[in-house]
Formats: C-alpha cells, sequence, structure tokens
C-alpha cells in the first residue's frame, strides 16, 4: 500500500511527462546546382558502394511506426488515465485504511472527530511540503479578502469530510457509499430552493431510483446503521453545499488566476478545512485526546491505518480536481458511477461486509438512478 500511496502523490505532479510530442522528420535539404560527385572507391578493389541516405525516407518512417508496439498508445491521453487510475487506487486504499484506523480504535464510541480533524492536517502537511520543494508548486498569490471568500467553501467540506468519516465509524463502508450516492438528491432540492437555480423535470424524476435504492439498500441495516444513516446524509448536505459555494468562489474576479491552479485551491481549502476542525475536534472529544495519543503509540495498527488515511485521502481528493478539471460532464459522471461501485464492492469483499442480494438490488438502483441523473438532459435535448 505504501508504494501504492507513493504513486498517488508523484501522478499529481510528474504524469505530464509521459506524453511528449510525435518525432517529425526534418524536411529534405534543397538539391544542390552543381554535378554530382562520385561514390569514393571502396579499397582492396571490391567495387563501388552507393553510401546509404542518413535521414529515413517517409515510406521507411512509415513502415517503422507500424512496427513500433506502442503505436496504439499516440492518440491515448496517458496523464488523463494515470489520473483515473490513481484516483480509483487511492479513494479504494482510503477507504480501507479509514475503516481499519476508525475500527480498531473504538468505532463509533472511539475518536471519529479527532481522526477526521488529524486526517485534514496531515494532508496540510504535504500542501506545505508542495510549496516548500523546489520547482514542484508555486504558493498562491491570494490576498485576504480571497481567503474570506474561500471560507464557506472550505467549511462545508471540512463538515462533509467529518460526518462522512463518522459514517463510516458507525456502520459498514459499503452501507455508507450507499446513501453517499444520494447526494444528487441534496443538491437539487438545494439548488431548486436555496441557490434559485431550478433543474429539469427529467432530473427530478431521476431522483426517484436514486431514493428508492437507498431505502432498499437500508432494509437490512437500518437496525444498527441509524447513525451511519445520518451522518451520512449529513455529509452529502455539506457536500452539496460545498459544490454550490464553490460554483460561486469561481465566479470571484480574479480568483483563479491569483490561486494559479487547482492544486493550489484544494491545498488552500484544505489548510482552512483543518483549522476550523480543531475548535470542533476539542469540543467533542477534546478530553479523550491523551487516550488517543496512547492508543497511537501502543496500537500500530491504527497508527499506521490513520497516518496512511490521510495521505490517501488528499492525494486521492486532489487527483479527482485535476481528473475532472479535463473532463467533461459526462465522463464524469461515468467515472464517479465507476468508483462509487468499484468501493463498494472492492471494500466489502476486503472488510467481510455483507453484501446480501437486497442489498446489491438497492445499490444498483440507487447508483443508476444516479448516472441518469447526471446524464437526463443530454438525452432529452438530443431527442
Amino acid at each position: 500500500m505504501a508504494r501504492a500511496l507513493v504513486f498517488v502523490a508523484a501522478a499529481t505532479w510528474t504524469a505530464s511527462a509521459f506524453v511528449t510530442p510525435a518525432n517529425r522528420l526534418s524536411a529534405a535539404p534543397a538539391r544542390v546546382a552543381h554535378a554530382p560527385v562520385a561514390a569514393p572507391q571502396m579499397l582492396l578493389g571490391l567495387g563501388r558502394r552507393t553510401a546509404k541516405p542518413l535521414v529515413a525516407t517517409n515510406a521507411e518512417a512509415a513502415a517503422s511506426e507500424k512496427k513500433s508496439p506502442l503505436a496504439f498508445m499516440s492518440g491515448v491521453d496517458v496523464p488523463l488515465l494515470l489520473y483515473f487510475f490513481f484516483w480509483y487506487l487511492g479513494n479504494y486504499y482510503y477507504n480501507i485504511t479509514n475503516k481499519l484506523a476508525l475500527k480498531n480504535s473504538g468505532g463509533a464510541s472511539g475518536y471519529p472527530m479527532t481522526i477526521a480533524s488529524l486526517q485534514l492536517g496531515i494532508g496540510c502537511i504535504y500542501a506545505i511540503f508542495a510549496w516548500a520543494a523546489p520547482d514542484m508548486r508555486k504558493f498562491p498569490s491570494i490576498t485576504a479578502d480571497d481567503v474570506v471568500t474561500m471560507l464557506p467553501v472550505a467549511f462545508c467540506a471540512m463538515m462533509a469530510h467529518c460526518a462522512s468519516v463518522f459514517a463510516m465509524s458507525a456502520g459498514a463502508v459499503s452501507f455508507g457509499q450507499i446513501v453517499k450516492a444520494a447526494e444528487p438528491a441534496f443538491a437539487a432540492v438545494l439548488s431548486q430552493f436555496v441557490y434559485g437555480k431550478p433543474i429539469s423535470k427529467a432530473k427530478w424524476l431521476c431522483l426517484i431510483p436514486v431514493i428508492g435504492g437507498v431505502i432498499i439498500a437500508s432494509v437490512k441495516e437500518l437496525d444498527f446503521a441509524v447513525s451511519a444513516l445520518v451522518a451520512a446524509c449529513s455529509a452529502n448536505l455539506f457536500a452539496a453545499f460545498k459544490g454550490n459555494e464553490n460554483k460561486k468562489l469561481m465566479d470571484t474576479p480574479g480568483l483563479k488566476d491569483r490561486l494559479g491552479t487547482v492544486g493550489n485551491q484544494f491545498a488552500i481549502t484544505s489548510l482552512l478545512s483543518f483549522l476550523m476542525s480543531l475548535p470542533m475536534m476539542y469540543l467533542t472529544e477534546g478530553g479523550k485526546f491523551g487516550d488517543f495519543k496512547e492508543v497511537l503509540k501502543t496500537n500500530s495498527l491504527v497508527k499506521n491505518n490513520f497516518l496512511l488515511s490521510g495521505l490517501y485521502f488528499y492525494g486521492y481528493n486532489e487527483l479527482a480536481t485535476m481528473t475532472i478539471k479535463k473532463t467533461n460532464a459526462i465522463t464524469q459522471s461515468v467515472a464517479n458511477t465507476a468508483k462509487r461501485v468499484i468501493v463498494i464492492v472492492g471494500v466489502a469483499i476486503v472488510m467481510g461486509e455483507s453484501l446480501n442480494p437486497l442489498k446489491l438490488a438497492g445499490c444498483a438502483i440507487g447508483i443508476g438512478g444516479v448516472f441518469l441523473y447526471s446524464i437526463i438532459d443530454s438525452l432529452v435535448k438530443k431527442k
């Protein structure tokens, strides 16, 4: 897992090196007007031989390209494929390491808020390192007003993360992921009634299978995962707020130029989120912080998975941000749907969580509804 983590971090700033411009043949030299010079005689009277041209002809170059085993990759966006791969890989390992750290430290009655807050802090250490390292990432030239403008997004990001971590501590990862798949329902309500941006009737209809799928998947788990359901719904609510606030943030004149890169945007948001989470951690679990430090000293399983989860969380989220910037809306929808399925099934198998037929059916209906919700407007317009 550690090696995969290194790849996740390295892919955010080195993937662009994988694509180089195609080699081009230089233009043929102009013909010389004077008479051609005869080829030199070979030694020992073995006859005359004409020297081979140093530059390959177009036909030879084409033949060599056909023979190249990597010729089929010429039209592939290799960095984008790497972004997708490490985004999925990072998300997968984050969910596993996060759950192991929570489970072995007491679950919901342990230190979920402390773990959630310090996971943000671990990511901030990486962000600061990226700014300090030579030629790795340029520090943004933002103003104090820009920081104030980013506070709503940072607060919503912090609350969404903390609620999500608590949901994972209170129930199965697969169940929490299924409930979190219903985020479009929360986004639709907020967009329609809070931000004044109405959505189409087709999208409203698509919410029926989304909500229905979550209900079906929840039937077998309501007896012991009510807190997980509430926490996951809270995470959806704050994630929906974050999405809308982020759109407003990006409309701020000149902010994109001052931030420089999407990596800087995510780094600043993470730093603000971490600072905001500290008072909440102190109020909810401040009295247990000494016990948590003792757990880290005595339980290597908690310590290792806690540290790795923080790095995985930052790495896969930054890669997701970079991936989304390079793709269109439909590609994003397919990618998010595929990621959710991989995480739900993969983590459930690794963690030994139940995947009964009713839960799988609810998962399929809910995630299918989310995908349809994402592309329905495009399908309707084509007709």
